[in-house]
């Protein structure tokens, strides 16, 4: 169901995930047969305007939330600051914001934007959602989760966990193609006091009214809407999801562990010199692993010139993403031989390795 180059071992579905074989064919019948055709009808013919709500709910059903709780539109950064903004505003008194000491920096960015404003990506380590939130609640706190590493790699379940507040982008896992909108969730018990920080006029109670004020509509995730989206973008992602309509997430999960352990296991006995920052328990790791190796930026450039496509992150880390809706046993293996062969050979050496690009 997806279009790899041939002779590719795309190990990197943790950054970006590959494109759909029927993506072309989706965005061609949005231009021709949508865009073309209905012109601004389509805001009512093709139901743009609640394609946010729409697509939300297809992703709530792959972390268990009740439809009406997620919404999709806007960048992982934008819906990171929503919800920790709208955390904030839940508990006005507090002056602490905990952060995971291993959280991607992009949303502590945001977060320190908020601060000035008032005054685990790298190993791919687990955390113990429901005992986490259980704690921050004993003492009064609200917890947002940063998904962009989970959804559609594990299974989830906002619910069960009494989740708050929960984002994630749907370029990785889920394959909605670069910079595909990103989406957020709100729990039901929180929808109809939840302020919205970034207040659009697709929020608003009565959006065709075109108030002068600001009237957050009532009861509804639609208040953490913003406002007009790239429907070209939305296309695209929805034709992404209809792949997870066919997949169970455990079935992906308990492929994801047998791929995962076999992938720590070759390169453990046959690439020396590489050292695992993973979790070694699967249990307690997502689905990439990541190695440490003093030349891990070479050595990627290196990988990726013979067709294995992994990532890098500074200063040493290799990172592997192991996505079982379109990697087998026998990529792993050839990944590793491959690997092997560079190091033992010192392949990355080679000065055309040593340049750094914009993106790693």
């Amino acid at each position: 169901m997806f279009d790899i180059p041939e002779g590719m071992v795309y190990l990197n579905g943790n950054s970006l995930g590959p494109m759909p074989k029927k993506a072309p064919e989706a965005i061609n019948t949005f231009l021709m047969d949508e865009w073309r055709t209905e012109l601004v009808k389509g805001w009512n013919t093709k139901n743009w305007f609640i394609k946010s709500n729409l697509l939300g709910d297809r992703i709530g059903s792959l972390m268990g939330a009740a439809n009406g709780t997620t919404v999709v539109g806007d960048s992982l950064s934008i819906k990171v600051f929503q919800a920790v903004a709208a955390g904030l505003a839940m508990a006005p008194k507090r002056r602490v914001i905990l952060s995971d000491n291993g959280n991607f920096p992009t949303d502590l960015y945001m977060v320190e934007g908020l601060i000035n404003l008032r005054d685990d990506y790298r190993n791919s380590r687990k955390h113990d959602m429901k005992s986490i939130i259980a704690k921050a609640h004993s003492v009064g706190a609200t917890v947002v989760w940063d998904m962009a590493h989970s959804i559609g790699a594990l299974p989830i379940d906002v619910t069960d966990t009494n989740t708050d507040f929960a984002v994630g982008c749907t370029y990785k896992y889920l394959n909605g193609g670069p910079g595909s909108p990103a989406f957020i969730y709100v729990a039901p018990r929180l929808l109809n006091t939840v302020e919205p920080a970034l207040s659009g006029w697709f929020a608003h109670e009565a959006p065709f009214a075109f108030d002068l004020n600001f009237r957050p509509t009532p009861s509804k995730i639609d208040r953490m809407r913003i406002g007009t989206q790239s429907m070209a973008a939305f296309t695209l992602l929805e034709t992404a999801l209809d792949i997870w309509d066919e997949v169970n997430l455990d079935d992906v999960r308990s492929k994801s562990i047998e791929l995962s352990e076999f992938f720590i296991s070759e390169v453990e006995s046959k690439c020396h010199g590489l050292t695992l920052v993973s979790p070694s328990d699967p249990n307690q790791r997502g689905s990439h692993v990541a190695f440490q190796f003093e030349n891990g930026y070479e050595c990627m450039q290196a990988l990726i010139a013979q067709g294995v496509i992994g990532d890098f992150r500074a200063p040493d880390i290799m990172r592997f993403g192991i996505t079982p809706l379109f990697i087998n046993l026998d990529d792993i293996e050839k990944s590793v031989t491959i690997l092997s062969e560079i190091l033992t050979n010192k392949i990355w050496k080679k000065p055309e390795f040593q340049k750094r690009s914009l993106v790693t």
